[in-house]
Formats: structure tokens, sequence, C-alpha cells
């Protein structure tokens, strides 16, 4: 089966349906197609993409499927009341949504890192420290916690960007809460591998500090599989040997892009009418 992962959607209904139609016409209506997170919030048509990627998730069997990234998960705990909305935010229409219910039940189960094929799919990055089994067992906690019972109570203490380092002994919320900012928050790092997540308009670290990208780090345990992420605009389309970046601004009036994960061709579309508007990006 052909794979392909796209990258971030941010509420770009529109654009994703002509990128599928795309695809169908390489590939066939039989490709595996993996986003690989936020696919809703700061676009026009988030209740729209939301709708659309349930069904297409449920009428393929899995065959299409979806990661969370940060966007989705703040959607998911504002509408448990757990986080407020913030002025830039584009949900209204989900939350007011007489589906809201499914659709929300439908993120909560949704994973957070996949492998297919060699390749290690995230919405951010990789702790430096983590392998790939590593970071599919860990994402697998996360998981749990926003299916189980008491999810109300994870995302009540989801937020905050301590513990900004990974660390083995780490229990509780605070190992959840690291495991999370990696997999769906992280972009530059410490060379000891901490988190930092002050600078996001950036492709790299301030002038004179000594933060990297999170996949520059030498100690990164994942160089032996291919990492494929998100959520890093400045950065666009990524290909590297051992990984594949994948945001390239569709909101922000960039692309929206697709990598066929067996020979890495490219498919994209224009995003022309979205431009930045007054919120900030992440």
């Amino acid at each position: 089966m052909t794979t392909y992962a796209i990258g971030d959607l941010q509420g770009c209904a529109h654009e994703a349906q002509l990128l599928l139609d795309r695809i169908a016409l390489v590939a066939g209506d039989d490709a595996r197609i993996l986003f690989v997170g936020d696919l809703i919030n700061r676009g026009p048509e988030s209740l729209m993409a939301l709708r659309r990627m349930k069904a297409l998730n449920e009428s393929s069997g899995g065959r299409v499927d979806a990661l969370l990234g940060n966007h989705d998960l703040h959607l998911i705990a504002v509408a448990g009341g757990a986080q407020r909305l913030s002025r830039s935010d584009t949900l209204d229409e989900i939350l007011n949504a007489p589906d809201r219910d499914a659709l929300i039940a439908w993120l909560r189960a949704r994973p957070l890192a996949m492998f297919v094929d060699n390749h290690l799919l995230v919405h951010a990055g990789v702790a430096p420290q983590w392998d790939a089994a590593q970071t599919m067992a860990l994402a697998g906690e996360v998981e749990r916690a926003l299916q189980g019972d008491d999810w109300l109570a994870f995302l009540s203490e989801m937020y905050g960007n301590q513990p900004d380092r990974w660390d083995e002994r780490l229990t509780g919320i605070e190992r959840l809460r690291c495991i999370v900012n990696a997999l769906t928050r992280m972009r530059l790092c410490a060379p000891d591998g901490a988190m930092d997540f002050k600078h996001k308009e950036t492709d790299t670290g301030p002038t004179g500090s000594d933060l990297l990208p999170w996949f520059d780090l030498p100690a990164r345990r994942t160089q032996d599989v291919t990492v494929v992420f998100g959520h890093w605009s400045a950065l666009g389309v990524v290909q590297r040997p051992n990984l594949i970046g994948l945001d390239s601004g569709c909101v922000w009036g960039g692309k929206l892009t697709a990598v066929c994960l067996d020979d890495r061709t490219l498919i994209q579309v224009d995003c022309p009418e979205y431009r930045e508007h007054g919120g900030k990006k992440g």
C-alpha cells in the first residue's frame, strides 16, 4: 500500500480536499494517508476539516488517520473545560456543533505517534533520549490517559513547561506532561535535551545561544529511522535521509504538503487566500 503523510492542516478543509484529490489521481483510492496533527484551529473551516477527517477515518477502516497535535489537544481541553479559548482560536463552530461530543470523542482516540515502514510519525518532535520503540510506548501512556475515565483530570494538569527535559524517573502528571510537550510542542532544545518553548517563529535558535533544532542534537537515538513531523512552519519542507518535515505553512498563505513515504515525491497545493493574522504562530 502506498503511504502518504500530510502536514499541518489547521482548518484548511478546502485545500485538504484538493490535496486528497491529487493523491487519488496519482495513487488511486486505496493509498494510506496519515496526517501529522493540527487538523484544526487558526484556519477558516475547522469544523468541516474535523468532520471530513472523522468520516474518512471511519469509512476507510483506518487507512486514513491522523495524529494529535497541540491544536487538537487544545480543542479537547477547551471542550472539557480544562482550558480557555484564546483570541486567535477558530474553534467556536466546533464547540457549538450538534455533533461536538462525537467529534471530541474521536479526537481523544487518535494516537500521538505512529510507526509505519520504518517511519516514525509525530506532530512536533522526539526527545533525544528516546528510540522509536520507547517513543511509541510513551505515546501510548498519554493515549491511555486521554481515553481513560480520568481524562478531564489529566487535561486540567497537562499544561506547563516543566519538566523541560526527559528523565526516566519522572512519574505521574510530570511524566505525561513531558511526553506531551516533546511530541506536540518541541522545536528547539539545549544540547542536554532541555526543551525551549520561547522561540516559535524562527528556524534556528537566537544568535549566541546554544539552542538547536531537536533533530540536530548529536545524541538523538532516532537517527536509525526516518522521523516525519510537522508543527514548525518556519522550517518549511525538510527532507533528509532520516528526517521529513511537512509544515509548509498552509494557514499562513503557504502550501499544504503531502509526501509519499515510499519514494519521497511531494504533492502540494497552494493556499494563497490565508494570511497571518493577529495571533501568534504556534
